[in-house]
């Protein structure tokens, strides 16, 4: 028994929007950090360039991602979305890694910024980087869940950019931008690679966690003539869409309609989870199951 199930949701709309707007923002901080010679600023233009190529690939894969099934791609194109994930991912490690090396020799070497020119990019900063959080804060796919934290933090370093500015007037001290801009690559570097980990742990078709495979097993041991259920797996297309395949071992039925009865409350089970696809192979309490038996063999 199989069914696919679609939960439509408009992530390539906000891509798109998140996109633009972070590829011309990052066109005006490289003038701007130039310009006021900010290394937190020009720090930051880095990171929303890895952003912009990451985002332009994310919007190509999300689109690529809604296609429909073929021969090649027979549960449809859903993990490319999860490739953009990792994609994104990397190109942000890679930028953390230069911007720290850029701060670090900024320290060793430093010199003073035109605070009050940080001070109004800070505040564009937030304005443009919040409002590109804010479209994708409703993502449900691991793609836009990454792009959307990264995005996020970058609301925060410009707030952190606009206090010190703020303080840079007032007290200038050429060592506060170069150490801005250091904590705050150290976080997102962290952050980046935390959800790297998320992202790597799907590839290898970890079970997703909103999804608890004892909670569904039990469900299924419940119903009326189920004696009991094996090799059981879950894993996620995309980390929104799940998928769902289980053996469940029968009790003697006493006619087809049983049979029928069992397999509506399995269909009745399934559409309480976010499985894309499920696959549910049922077995008479007087069949034998090939690959139990292989498993058997293995172990022994």
């Amino acid at each position: 028994m199989s069914h696919d199930h679609h939960h439509p949701h408009d992530s390539g709309k906000n891509l798109k929007t998140a996109f633009f707007l972070n590829l011309a923002f990052t066109i005006i901080e490289l003038i701007g950090g130039l310009y006021v010679n900010s290394v937190s600023i020009l720090s930051d233009a880095v990171h929303d360039l890895g952003d912009s190529l990451s985002l332009g690939t994310s919007w190509y894969l999300d689109r690529l991602s809604k296609k429909k099934a073929t021969e090649s791609y027979s549960f449809g194109y859903r993990r490319f979305s999860l490739l953009g994930a990792f994609i994104n991912a990397i190109i942000l490690i890679l930028g953390s890694a230069f911007v720290i090396r850029e701060a670090i020799l900024r320290l060793q070497t430093p010199e003073e910024s035109d605070a009050k020119g940080m001070l109004y990019f800070a505040i564009l900063g937030v304005a443009v980087n919040g409002f590109a959080a804010w479209k994708l804060s409703k993502g449900k796919t691991m793609n836009e869940k990454v792009i959307s934290w990264h995005l996020i933090e970058d609301v925060l370093g410009w707030v952190a950019v606009l206090i010190v500015s703020v303080v840079l007037i007032f007290y200038p001290n050429p060592y506060l931008d170069p150490a801005l801009s250091l904590l705050i690559s150290v976080y997102i570097l962290w952050n980046v690679l935390k959800r790297l980990q998320e992202t790597v742990f799907l590839f290898l078709q970890g079970q997703p966690a909103d999804v608890d495979k004892s909670a569904i097993e039990k469900e299924i041991l419940q119903i009326q003539h189920v004696e009991s259920t094996h090799h059981t797996h879950i894993w996620s297309l995309d980390g929104e869409h799940h998928v769902f395949t289980t053996h469940v071992k029968l009790k003697p039925l006493n006619s087809l309609d049983d049979l029928l009865a069992v397999k509506n409350e399995l269909k009745r089970i399934m559409k309480n989870y976010p499985f894309e696809h499920y696959t549910i192979e049922t077995e008479i309490d007087q069949e034998d199951c090939v690959l139990l038996e292989d498993e058997k063999h293995t172990h022994s």
